[in-house]
């Protein structure tokens, strides 16, 4: 059978067009009965969520980056308990490509276990694993549970699923379509033995996540037949189906409340894999007419070599990231709410490359994307009386990522992706007030950060260093949230593996809003030979456990290494500082000029912000003793700036003509495709 085209897997997207007798069914509620059923289903998601979690084995499962949800019995997803979001609106090309190819071979049957990972089918990246379980009643097939998470072992060329150098799918490891893994409610054992052999690098977190998954789904089978025997089958069915309208609906409602326009944003990423230079990550240009939204990316740079590319599902995935936090954040994680909204990837781009393209590190490849829709959406919505309140400024979605791979303390296996870096980074700046420091992962805004002492309990390492990056946030009126930093030491293993994926080093794919500033890079740093354990257990004291003051005055002996965030996996020692992760800020709102001297002075105070940055950025004047503004001195130093600022400006026509001739050297250009179009110029080949 021929793999799904990016058409049909967009279009499985879709609603179904439901059957008369289906649309006749959606009256049958008496007052108040969809309303009660609608709330127990979200009980029942809820409950199996919290269900998943407490099973996963995984570092990012057990932080929550999972989702569960239920579906019709034609495959729109109905609604989700998250988690992630950009797992659960791409869940109807997997159930569809189920029920349109497999109806009569193998068959679908009550007790079924499926599974997929595989992004040419519909999925994010191969690390996000689903299982999809049919629910039946007297051979009457009336939806789908389903329960996604992400599993960092894949077998691929390097370890923990997000495989930065493979440069086609041929080196990611394990790519499954969807294929039944179970019968009569139980996984088979040649399944469970495929599983292990792909996940050898750490066999028991890959087989107890898989089976976390079934657990999860077989709840809400559970809890979905005890309702058929309270309400009936016919009552199930078309709650399902009234969730998926009532979702379009109301999502078309909203959609007619933004004012008519196209609005634009281009963003950009520093790196390809283990390479740096210049890629058009996103061109987007939002088209807003009516009850409908057009999310156009052409002009998006080409398709790269390395696994930065994202399938036409996984970028819609990644849009629900933003459009799920903010607009629809009261609507049903559904195919309905998606409805209203139209895509255009052009093919051969990085949001739509050929299928033998690596997409293991997909998220990366769609961070443009996701820096895009907050930035369109915020222009198109700002005019608004009441609605404006949800625009926001791009949050620390950079996904910079870093793992560990080797044997732990305790003599297992293991190869995960740490969770505390993720889902620490700091929210955009809001219209009306600061964005929230370290608020979570913009993959997984419901995930946590685990304790440091969990992490430590896990993993052979130790974090002496734990809190909020100071000048992390992107700058203005209202400034993002600030992220986070740690100090990672290797500890109670004679050797650790330490890997890491982004394209950030140089400059951020994020974009600010209405004069806010961008947050900083992020360097990759690490000591090979570091004596900081000596130190600290002699208790010497001009250790100061600080970020800065580290960086400040190198008082740690060892091997200090400064170079691109993005590297393979490299091995480290007993004692050597494998890295220092960062968490990003979110970006600015609003002119730093604008911000409330009392806000600027209170950062200061509690370190969020530095001194440096009160004077320079904000050009407030304190008392640095009782943390003071200095008013009147504060008025003058502004106005001296905004008096600055025009003598430093060019008329707008000036600028344009110099900047229309400035460009990158050639060197930074090699992934870019023309300049400055971004068109393919030479295509790549995959054999």
């Amino acid at each position: 059978m021929p793999i799904p085209t990016d058409t049909q897997k967009l279009q499985c997207l879709k609603p179904a067009v439901l059957t008369e007798d289906a649309k006749e069914a959606l009256g049958m509620f008496k007052p108040g009965e969809y309303e009660i059923g609608f709330e127990r289903i979200n009980n029942i998601l809820d409950e199996s969520k919290t269900l998943f979690v407490r099973s996963c084995r995984s570092n990012l499962g057990s932080a929550g980056d999972l989702m569960t949800c239920i579906s019709s019995a034609q495959g729109d997803l109905a609604n989700t308990a998250c988690g992630t979001y950009l797992h659960a609106v791409i869940q109807p090309a997997i159930v569809k490509f189920i029920l349109q190819n497999y109806q009569e071979n193998p068959g679908i049957t009550d007790g079924d276990i499926w599974f997929a990972n595989d992004a040419v089918y519909g999925g994010i990246h191969n690390p996000d694993e689903v299982v999809h379980i049919p629910i039946f009643h007297d051979g009457r097939l009336l939806g789908w549970a389903g329960a996604a998470v992400h599993t960092p072992e894949t077998g691929a060329v390097e370890p923990g699923g997000m495989a930065v150098r493979a440069q086609s799918r041929f080196e990611e490891g394990m790519n499954f379509p969807p294929m039944r893994i179970g019968e009569n409610h139980e996984l088979r054992n040649d399944s469970l033995e495929l599983m292990t052999a792909f996940g050898i690098r750490q066999p028991h977190v890959v087989l107890v996540d898989l089976k976390a998954k079934v657990v999860a789904a077989s709840r809400i089978r559970t809890r979905i037949l005890e309702m058929v025997e309270d309400k009936g089958p016919d009552f199930v069915k078309a709650l399902l189906d009234k969730m998926v309208v009532t979702a379009d609906e109301v999502a078309r409602k909203r959609i007619r409340s933004f004012p008519d326009g196209k609005f634009r944003c281009v963003n950009f990423m520093d790196g390809v894999g283990f390479e740096e230079g210049l890629v058009r990550l996103s061109y987007l240009t939002l088209h807003k007419k009516g009850d409908k939204i057009i999310l156009d990316f052409t002009g998006t740079g080409p398709e790269q070599p390395y696994a930065y590319n994202s399938h036409v599902t996984s970028s819609v995935g990644h849009i629900s990231n933003f459009v799920y936090e903010y607009i629809f954040h009261d609507l049903p994680i559904s195919s309905g709410s998606f409805g209203p909204i139209d895509f255009v990837f052009p093919r051969g781009s990085v949001l739509n490359p050929d299928n033998r393209a690596a997409t293991s590190c997909a998220v990366e490849g769609a961070i443009g994307l996701m820096c895009g829709v907050h930035n369109c959406f915020g222009k198109m919505m700002m005019p608004l009386a009441d609605g404006h309140i949800q625009v926001a400024a791009s949050q620390g979605n950079i996904g910079t990522g870093w793992g560990a791979a080797g044997t732990t303390q305790w003599g297992l296996p293991f190869a995960d992706v740490m969770a505390y870096s993720l889902n620490t980074e700091g929210q955009g700046g809001r219209v009306n007030q600061d964005g929230i420091d370290s608020f979570g992962f913009a993959w997984c805004v419901f995930g946590r950060a685990p304790n440091v002492e969990e992490v430590e309990n896990e993993f052979p390492m130790l974090i002496p260093v734990s809190s909020h990056w100071t000048d992390s946030c992107g700058h203005g009126k209202y400034r993002g949230g600030v992220g986070t930093i740690q100090v990672c030491v290797s500890h109670g293993t004679p050797d650790i593996f330490h890997f890491a994926y982004s394209g950030n080093s140089r400059f951020q794919p994020q974009q600010p809003l209405y004069g806010g500033y961008l947050p900083p890079t992020e360097p990759g740093i690490d000591v090979r030979g570091a004596d900081i354990m000596e130190q600290m257990a002699a208790g010497e004291l001009d250790l100061k456990l600080d970020f800065r003051d580290l960086l400040d005055k190198r008082n740690i002996n060892g091997q200090w290494t400064f170079r691109f965030l993005a590297r393979d996996s490299v091995r480290f020692d007993e004692g050597d500082i494998i890295t220092f992760a960062f968490s990003i800020g979110g970006a600015g709102y609003g002119d730093p000029l604008d911000r409330d001297p009392k806000l600027v002075v209170e950062d200061v105070r509690q370190s969020l912000i530095s001194k440096w940055s009160a004077e320079n950025i904000y050009h407030v004047s304190y008392d640095e003793e009782r943390f003071k503004v200095n008013v009147s001195e504060t008025n003058d130093l502004r106005a001296r700036e905004r008096e600055s600022r025009l003598e430093r400006s060019t008329p707008y026509d000036e600028f344009i003509e110099d900047w229309l001739k400035q460009s990158p050297p050639l060197e930074a250009l090699d992934y870019y495709g023309s300049w400055p179009d971004a068109e393919v110029i030479n295509p790549i080949i995959r054999l």
